[in-house]
């Protein structure tokens, strides 16, 4: 076993075991406060670098601890602008982010991941292909935000503007993880960035959605919807055999309840699957108990899958019924998909 692998990841420590630490080690427990600001205000991941330590408490730290940070290893850019980001992990796995900017809109959105992989399989996503490697740790989720704000700085001369959770993974599979990750975004203590300005999306489980509602979360809340009744549904996304639209509905129903935060259905549209005015009508009763936003995303082919795109007229007109029906549509055009960096296709591709 290698000393890097040996020492602990001081970011995995709570603020109470960091001071008990520094004490142990006869530091004030004030450099806790100092050390935290280093690691999650100023992204920092390089003890050497935090000048307001003193030079022994930085060689003490680098003797027992580390920061497993993320590389960059490879970065694409799309003709749209997209740039996708492959991150390898100190244990050598990999994955992915998204920087999607919308420039004339002043919106430049990261889409980070929360696992290497997925269990879930859906049907049409490469990610699920790949089964759940590890959940990535609250430290390896922040440091796409960082890699990815400094990206969008040095490329458009503009920070982020919105974080969607919608990269490998299933966020409320890795809840503690995801949680305390948005945490360190959003608090004074971290970087402060406003909930508001961040969503997660979530293939849909029910008693976590509850748990997000419990635990009186700030943030944006989207379902990875996709059909509009069970049946279709289970066809597609195994998970919805244990989480029916019924329970799913309800939890989201609650969530709303409980908390006043915004919730929208992401609906990948499929030729002949789920396009269809009965599918309208379905999804229309969907959104009647909680006000709720409707995205209509295009479908990206993956390897393997038979799946194909709803066409451009019958995609208008599945949603021009939608918005007959009462329901706030928006169709979004897929971003970065000659990189393989649209939506359901984050694979670690070569």
């Amino acid at each position: 076993m290698t000393d890097a692998i040996a020492k602990i990841d001081i970011r995995l420590l709570t603020k109470k075991e960091l001071e008990e630490t520094l004490v142990s080690l006869g530091e004030p427990k004030f450099r806790a406060k100092q050390l935290l600001e280093w690691m999650w205000k100023k992204g920092v991941t390089d003890f050497e670098e935090m000048t307001n330590l003193s030079k022994s408490l930085r060689e003490k730290l680098q003797e027992k601890y580390t920061i497993n940070s993320i590389v960059l290893d490879k970065s694409q850019n799309s003709l749209d602008g997209t740039i996708k980001s492959r991150f390898k992990l100190h244990d050598g796995t990999l994955i992915e982010s998204v920087l999607i900017p919308v420039p004339d809109h002043d919106r430049f959105t990261v889409c980070v991941s929360t696992q290497v992989g997925c269990s879930l399989t859906c049907k049409f996503c490469a990610t699920g292909q790949m089964g759940r490697i590890r959940n990535l740790d609250a430290g390896e989720i922040f440091d796409q935000v960082i890699a990815v704000n400094q990206q969008c700085m040095e490329t458009f001369q503009h920070p982020l503007t919105n974080i969607v959770y919608m990269g490998m993974g299933e966020p409320l599979l890795t809840y503690k993880n995801t949680m305390e990750s948005i945490h360190w975004i959003t608090a004074p203590e971290g970087l402060g960035w406003s909930p508001k300005r961040i969503t997660v999306s979530t293939a849909g489980i029910a008693k976590m959605i509850n748990k997000l509602a419990d635990d009186n979360v700030k943030f944006n809340l989207a379902l990875s919807l996709h059909a509009a009744d069970d049946t279709k549904r289970d066809t597609i996304m195994p998970i919805n055999e244990q989480n029916s639209l019924g329970v799913l509905i309800d939890s989201l129903e609650y969530f709303y309840k409980k908390t006043g935060n915004r919730i929208s259905y992401e609906y990948i549209a499929f030729q002949g699957f789920n396009d269809n005015v009965d599918d309208a009508v379905n999804l229309a009763k969907l959104c009647k108990k909680f006000p709720v936003r409707v995205n209509i995303i295009e479908y990206n082919q993956i390897d393997g899958v038979t799946f194909e795109k709803s066409d451009e007229n019958r995609l208008d007109k599945f949603a021009a019924h939608l918005t007959r029906l009462g329901v706030t549509v928006t169709v979004r055009r897929s971003r970065g998909k000659d990189i393989d960096a649209a939506c359901g296709q984050l694979a670690n591709k070569v």
